[in-house]
């Protein structure tokens, strides 16, 4: 496993972040603690560092199962959890992203996790109804306390995080290092305004749903059946005739690699830039390991050219406006001569 900055910050996670949202057994599926505690040591063994909760999964419970296990070795990791869901019903304030919310659920979690700080504190999905202001100088202010060491934003629009690190720069608050948003070969609209934003300011990318919850994996289209009732329940939207199209494009070129299914689908993430960290959940050792074994898997440009076509998107205005017809009347006639700058990444 390699090791790269996470966005503009210091800190170097593992190329693969482990997602430990099936870590517990309080929504009525996952995997026991002994068990989760099997996936997160396969997933050290391998190299990796780098772990994803939040306060929400299994209500609570996860963090305290990722507590009990990192708590062996508290420095290694980079422990990163998440607030904003609601935690009791009948609150109003227990939810949001208001600095009252954020305060009372990072020192649950710290007890929960069983340490005194956070690695990367994600605001967890942005609620529209809390001042920007209020919620970056609420963060830099746990980042001063030494209760959080990072912070970045998950579920948000591209606008909202523009808004958000210009003000933090300005004012010299903490600004968002991680963008975490869902991001597959069947979920690419976010390469219209998100990822070209956080390529922009320099924040880490950590996509969650790379297997499109298991649709990448092969189990729908190589006839393996879509195991236990409840995840077959969740995924009925997801089984469009365009998604098995291209799990069937994934399958092929995993054959022609000797690969999993899950493997290639994971490196075409991989592929999109060194500022890509995907995150891969497993409520089974053997499932991270074989998931890990993207990491050595080297996809050709031929068998990426395939993967991009069969999941394309439209782009929309002003992006297809601009880089058609646009284009030549911006640049007259050397347009096809300038060489646009290359994304960082």
């Amino acid at each position: 496993m390699k090791y790269r900055h996470l966005g503009s910050s210091g800190v170097r996670v593992s190329e693969i972040c482990l997602g430990t949202m099936s870590f517990g057994d309080q929504w009525g599926f996952g995997a026991d603690v002994a068990t989760s505690h099997e996936v997160m040591t396969a997933f050290a063994e391998a190299g990796g560092n780098f772990l994803d909760t939040a306060n929400k999964y299994h209500g609570g419970q996860t963090e305290e199962i990722v507590g009990d296990f990192v708590a062996r070795d508290r420095d290694y990791w980079v422990l990163a959890t998440k607030y904003t869901l609601n935690m009791r019903g009948d609150d109003p304030n227990a939810c949001g992203n208001g600095r009252k919310n954020m305060t009372r659920a990072v020192e649950a979690s710290l007890r929960r996790l069983k340490t005194d700080y956070i690695d990367l504190l994600w605001v967890h999905a942005w609620d529209f109804c809390s001042r920007v202001d209020e919620v970056m100088r609420g963060l830099d202010d746990l980042v001063r306390q030494g209760k959080v060491t990072y912070v970045g934003i998950s579920d948000a629009p591209a606008w909202v995080v523009a808004h958000a690190n210009t003000l933090a720069d300005l004012r010299g608050w903490s600004r968002f290092v991680g963008l975490q948003i869902q991001w597959s070969l069947c979920e690419r609209t976010v390469e219209r305004e998100l990822v070209p934003m956080a390529r922009a300011f320099d924040i880490g990318v950590t996509p969650w749903g790379p297997l499109h919850a298991g649709v990448l994996t092969g189990k729908y289209t190589r006839g393996e059946g879509p195991g236990d009732s409840k995840r077959a329940s969740y995924n009925k939207g997801r089984l469009t005739e365009r998604n098995l199209e291209i799990a069937r494009a994934v399958d092929a070129v995993a054959d022609e690699l000797g690969a999993s299914s899950a493997q290639v689908a994971v490196s075409w993430l991989k592929h999109q830039g060194a500022d890509v960290f995907p995150i891969a959940g497993a409520r089974k050792p053997e499932q991270i390991k074989d998931v890990l074994g993207c990491v050595s898997l080297s996809l050709s440009a031929e068998q990426l050219a395939r993967l991009d076509e069969v999941s394309k998107i439209s782009l929309g205005f002003p992006h297809d406006f601009i880089n058609t017809g646009a284009r030549g009347v911006v640049f007259g006639n050397v347009a096809e001569r300038i060489e646009l700058p290359t994304p960082r990444g």
